[in-house]
């Protein structure tokens, strides 16, 4: 019992004490977040903890007040600290969907992104199917078949409205991201499907205009079976299969931006 003491002691000492280290050779309010992100990452601070006040943060940083409170408001618009009135500023103790925006907005600003954004959602659903084959049930399975059938029934539609067959599409992956039983994953999810619509719109287009509707369908009838069958052994095959086209669409956008000077912009 006084080993497991000692050693927990000994953790605690070794744990960066990163509410106390001084920012004043760095850029202000971005260190400070970093700062205090990091104490919340290393344990430091828990979800749910009373940070230090504004003018002891200033003093451990050696900072101004002000660049404290921006550094808080930063975090608290992107659902990491929570202020409450009176009571002071604690680090929130739940999942914030705000939490994921930094992130989304460092993948929109990213140059020439087609291939890496394709790369990243192949990556992702194919995690995303072994987890689902794991944890989906009866219910799950057949709410994932409803929407292959709301699929089916927008591509036979006369003619096709490119709209309503990528909403389509979106739902039966947003279903299947459901079926994980993981917040996180479907918020992620989420995130992916809004980067990705551009591109996926002038795939759907390509399909509907190559004759490939059929084969695309195909492609979906393929991801329900695998989950039925919860064969884990074709999960990264047919991940790889359900993107064929828009690996194409990717393909024709890049050889066109090399003959454009100044190609427009766009996933």
């Amino acid at each position: 019992m006084q080993h497991r003491m000692y050693e927990a002691g000994m953790m605690k000492e070794k744990r960066p004490r990163l509410l106390k280290e001084s920012l004043a050779a760095k850029s202000v309010v971005d260190r400070v977040v970093d700062q205090i992100v990091g104490a919340v990452i290393n344990g430091e601070l828990g979800p749910g903890d009373k940070i230090p006040t504004e003018m002891e943060l200033a003093d451990s940083f050696q900072v101004g007040r002000n660049s404290v409170r921006e550094a808080i408001k930063v975090l608290e618009a992107f659902g990491v600290l929570q202020i409450k009135r009176s009571e002071g500023t604690f680090v929130s103790s739940t999942f914030n969907k705000r939490m994921l925006d930094p992130v989304l907005y460092g993948m929109l600003l990213q140059r020439d992104r087609g291939t890496e954004i394709h790369d990243l959602r192949q990556v992702f659903d194919t995690g995303v199917l072994h987890v689902a084959i794991g944890k989906a049930n009866d219910d799950d399975i057949k709410a994932i078949c409803a929407r292959r059938d709301d699929l089916r029934r927008a591509a036979a539609r006369v003619p096709p409205s490119i709209e309503e067959l990528l909403a389509a599409d979106m739902a039966f992956h947003e279903a299947i991201a459901a079926s994980a039983h993981n917040a996180l994953i479907s918020s992620v999810a989420g995130y992916i499907d809004r980067i990705t619509i551009p591109s996926r719109t002038e795939t759907m287009r390509l399909i509907i205009e190559s004759g490939n509707l059929g084969s695309f369908l195909a492609l979906h009838d393929n991801i329900v079976e695998v989950l039925e069958s919860r064969d884990e052994s074709r999960v990264a095959e047919t991940v790889k299969d359900h993107y064929q086209f828009w690996r194409r669409q990717i393909a024709k956008y890049s050889s066109r931006q090399q003959e454009e000077p100044h190609p427009p912009g766009g996933v």
